[in-house]
This record gives structure tokens, sequence and C-alpha cells, in this order.
């Protein structure tokens, strides 16, 4: 994969139609136009920058990275706005360890404008991140993670997932024209190669050679060098019949050294017309090498690898002619070796992340990356110790204080297990203090004053059998100091719960009402809700009662008139028959009644 930093789309770039994938997985930073600093760079037009104000770690977090060994190349660039410091120095990581520092003056050599490694990814991922040492701000413009054989510079009992070899230096001596592998047409097996040319060492004391022979023996498993390669070379001279190639590295480091030969001097037929001796810093390494020999026949290739421990600022590279005067080299690569640094407790980082999006952490902390490596630049604000029972560093301090954080503290904090220090002081941290940091027992300095947490001190305060300083003054806490708290203050702690209105307890504070238990509170809590509810359901059925009441009467009081009407009428009847009667008896005396 190759990734153009700062790329909106994919782009292809000739002559050999590259395919760069548009820009992806990075932490922050801001896109722009580029300029490139040498003219190996990949032509490419933007980059991603990084400025200091979004803080000193940013990463490029690839995931889906098949298990394997890998070239891992970062090209550097130049931000085209004169604004801006040109000429950035920052520190470039991989997973996690440091491989590569720039220096001042580095836009100038065409070998210092990438940092390129060879390493193992296991995990999945590929974690690449810049680090701001204060001297501008890290530019990228493109990023390559290419797989190469498993067994790729297979040095010896050293090489391993533990070891990373950091590119020094690698020439293609006898030339004036630097190539990479796929300028080669090389394998990809042997990743694209970057071969700075070299004509000369030492001038009037060497010359080139060169040739349009088949070479043999290239191209093979597990490094696949190119033909290319070992169809140049520099000699020695009559004059100067020994080769001596210098060149500044680091002290008191490991470097692994591979050497490239073919004979393609026509004057050389057979084994026995040039043997030399091999030189690094003055010990010899190699004894009467006879490139005819040790390859097989003239015209084919042969590598010779060593690891060398150098104290000093100089590596020095001499072939001492033993028989036929003057001694031939057609290339050399040199490595750092780097060894791997263990990372930081996945269970760890997982909190810290919770804690980093909790608290609304800003950009300014830079909490990209491992939490502790490189140990050159940790993340702002822990402190770090190495475990050895785990092989893996852990988070023993948090010091956060007066940074302005919002937010709340989350359970997930009691994951930092080995924490001995927290100073959260002079923030806005808001809400309850969790109850899980009784569970971290290694705690000894817990300052969390002149926030806004509220609520009671958590009963699992009184775990922690290590504190000795507890600041819990200036915030809003209520209820009554946990009791195994309080007696800690029997054993030399110093505690301030000053500025908490609703705390009581313990000498220094008002007293406490009666205390009920958790289980009393809890059977109140559980008596109110059911009384509640009950009046609610007596409240419900009264007010049906009662509608059903009020509906009737409203029934009864239209049907009234009607009913009213009918008693009138039977009682008229009644008055009629009555009145009828004594009508009749006054007929009867008068004379005949008249009936209708």
């Amino acid at each position: 994969m190759r990734i153009s930093c700062g790329a909106r789309q994919n782009v292809h770039t000739q002559p050999t139609d590259t395919l760069w994938n548009k820009d992806f997985a990075y932490t922050g930073g801001i896109p722009f136009n580029a300029t490139t600093p040498s003219f190996i760079t990949p032509p490419l037009k933007t980059l991603r920058y990084f400025p200091l104000s979004e803080g000193p770690n940013n990463c490029y977090n690839i995931n889906r990275v098949p298990k394997g060994r890998y070239s891992v190349r970062i090209f550097f660039g130049l931000v085209a706005k004169p604004t801006i410091d040109n000429v950035p120095l920052f520190d470039i990581s991989v997973e996690g360890t440091q491989i590569s520092s720039l220096k001042s003056g580095w836009t100038s050599h065409d070998e210092q404008a990438f940092a390129e490694a060879v390493l193992f990814l296991t995990d999945g991922t590929a974690s690449i991140c810049f680090h701001s040492t204060g001297h501008g701000d890290p530019a990228i413009i493109s990023i390559e993670i290419l797989q190469v054989d498993e067994n790729l510079y297979d040095f010896g009992a050293q090489r391993g997932q533990g070891i990373i070899l950091r590119t020094v230096t690698r020439l293609t001596c006898g030339t004036g024209k630097h190539k990479f592998d796929q300028d080669y047409n090389g394998d990809h097996w042997g990743g694209d190669r970057f071969w700075n040319a070299i004509s000369t060492f030492s001038l009037e004391s060497d010359q080139e050679r060169s040739t349009e022979e088949s070479i043999k023996h290239t191209s093979l498993s597990p490094n696949y060098y190119p033909q290319g390669l070992y169809q140049s070379a520099i000699v020695g001279t009559d004059k100067q019949p020994d080769l001596e190639y210098i060149m500044d590295v680091d002290p008191n480091k490991n470097y692994s050294v591979w050497l490239h030969f073919a004979e393609i001097d026509s004057s050389v037929r057979e084994a026995g017309q040039r043997v030399f001796d091999i030189l690094i810093n003055g010990d010899t390494v190699f004894q009467s090498v006879d490139i005819v020999k040790l390859s097989g026949d003239r015209y084919a290739a042969l590598v010779l690898n060593t690891t060398i421990a150098v104290s000093g600022r100089t590596l020095t590279i001499t072939l001492q002619p033993k028989e036929g005067n003057i001694a031939i080299i057609n290339a050399i690569e040199v490595f750092e070796i780097i060894g791997v640094e263990s990372g930081t407790s996945r269970d760890e980082v997982r909190a810290l992340q919770s804690l980093k999006k909790s608290l609304a952490l800003p950009l300014r902390f830079g909490w990209n990356g491992d939490p502790c490596v490189p140990q050159q630049h940790p993340w702002s604000g822990i402190d770090c110790q190495y475990n050895a029972t785990s092989n893996a560093w852990v988070i023993d301090g948090l010091g956060l204080a007066n940074q302005g954080l919002r937010g709340f503290l989350p359970e997930d904090i009691s994951k930092l297990q080995h924490l001995q220090s927290i100073n959260l002081s002079g923030n806005s941290i808001q809400g309850s203090i969790p109850s899980s940091l009784g569970s971290v027992t290694t705690m000894q300095i817990l300052d969390l004053s002149y926030n806004f947490f509220n609520g009671s001190i958590p009963e699992s305060m009184g775990q922690l059998t290590s504190l000795k300083r507890l600041n819990l003054n200036g915030n809003a806490l209520s209820g009554r100091v946990p009791a195994a708290l309080g007696g800690r203050l029997l054993h030399g702690a110093s505690f301030n719960f000053t500025d908490n209105s609703g705390l009581c307890g313990i000498p220094g504070l008002p007293t406490c009402g009666r205390h009920l238990s958790v289980g009393a509170k809890v059977g109140i809590g559980l008596g109110v809700c059911i009384a509640f509810l009950l009046l609610v359901m007596f409240s419900v059925c009264w007010w049906k009662r009662r509608q059903n009441i009020l509906r009737a009467q409203q029934i009864a009081a239209r049907e009234a008139p009607y009913a009213k009407a009918r008693t009138q009428f039977s009682r008229d009847i009644q008055m009629t028959i009555h009145n009828n009667h004594g009508f009749a008896r006054t007929a009867s005396e008068n004379g005949p009644s008249l009936l209708s």
C-alpha cells in the first residue's frame, strides 16, 4: 500500500504508473500543497503537516494489515507556504519504536529525504507516528507499506520479530544514476529499495567498471537483488590498491553490513587472480575473499554479511588486496539494528483512551500512538513504568492539573491498576467520584480538588490502604465520609475535605444526623415507591367511581321532565274520577246524567 498524504483522490505517477491511495487513517494534521526536497521524492503535489498546536504526537493508523515482514518508507516534504518553517526536524516511530530522527541539512541529501525500515507487523495494524521536537512542523508527502519476503535480510540468530532494520545507507557503486528496485525491474518481494549512486570513494584513488554481461545468482530468495546492481563496480588502482569507504553513524549502536560483489573485470579470468581482506573499523571481518571461487564463476553475484558494534561516530569499510593488486566492490548496504520496544499494556491503553474521550482532552495533548513508547515521546501528563512481569509498560502517574478539563471521570479509570498518583486538581470535572477507584490499591496520592464533583464519597475508597494524601476540597460533595477512609488519618495520612458544605462525619467536619444504612435507604425508597403506586391506584378507582355517579345523575336529570309529566297526568285522572262521582250523585238528584 502506498498513501499520497493530503490527496483527496487516488493518484497514479509515471513512468511506472504507480498507484498512490488517497489520504486516510491520520489522527490529525492539515493537508496542503507540497514542495519536494529531492528529485527521488515521488512526484506528488500534496502533503499533510502537523502543527504543534494539534499536539506533539500524530500518527497514521492503518488497520487490516496481514501478518508478515514489511518494508516501511516515509518521504518527507516542505510545506509550500512562506510563513511556515520549511525545514522541519522531527522524529519518526513505527509500532512504538523510534526509527529515525531528522538532522539539519537533510534536504540536501537524497538518501535523507526519507526514512525506511524493515520489520515484522504482527497485530493486524501499522502505526506510523511523527513526533515534534520544537523545530518546525512534521510534513509528510507519502507513506509506503510494502510486504516483503519473510526471511529478507536474515542476518543470523538476532533476526526475528523483536528486531527492526533501519536503512542507514544503500549504495550502488561505479555509476552516477540513482535507481529504485522498480527501475531495475526488481522483484516486489525484495521491496522497492532505493540505491544511491556513488561513482568514487576518493577522487583519483579508484575507478569505475561496468558490463552488459548477464549476472548469475541474482534476484534469488529471500533478498531478490536485481541483476543491474552487479553490472557496475568501483575498483582500486595500481597507485591506490586499497578501497576505503567512510560513513557517519550514530555511536554505540549495532549495524548489519551487507557487501555485494561480482567479478565483472575482464582481466580476471579464474579463481586466485583477485583475493582481498575486508576490514571494518580496522578489524578484519572477512579474510582472503576470492569472488570467483566463492560465487562459483565470473559474472556471478556474491553477498557477504556481518554485524558490527560501533562505539564511535564513523564506520569505515576497507578492502585490502592480497593477490591481484586491486580490490572491487559493486554495492553496499548498512542497517542499524534496533530492538523493538515493548508497548503499553492494552488494558491500560484502552483506559487512557476512555479517559481522553470522557474528559474531551484537547488536541494539544497529542494523545496518539502508544502512551509510553517511544520512550523519547511519552504522552503529556502521564508517567510510565516498565513491568518486567508482563513485559509491558504501565501507567503509574496521571498529572493533568489546571488544564481546563471538563466532562467526567469514567469507571474505566480503574483499569489503570498500577496508578500511584492522580492529580486532576483545578479543572471543571463534574459528576460523581467513580466507585471503581477503590480497586486501585496501589494509589498513594489522589488530588481531585477544585473541581465540580458531587454526590457522596464512595465507600470503596476505604479500600485504598496505601493512600497517603487525599485532596477532595473545593467540590460539591455531600454525605458521610466513609469510616474506613477516616481511619486512615490515624496512620499519618493527610486528607483535605474542606469547601464541601455537605460532607460530615469526621473531626473538622459537621456532625452527621441520624445515619441510615444503605439497606435502610433502599427499603425506604421501595416503601415510598409502593405507597405512591397505591395512592395512584386508589385515586384512579375514586375518579372512576365519581365519574359513574356523575354520569348517572346526568341521565336522571335528562329524564326528569318526562317522569314529572306522567305523574301529573295520573293525578289528573284520579281527580277527574273523583269529581265525576260527585257529579253523578248530583245528577241523580237533579236529573239524568250527561255522558259524552
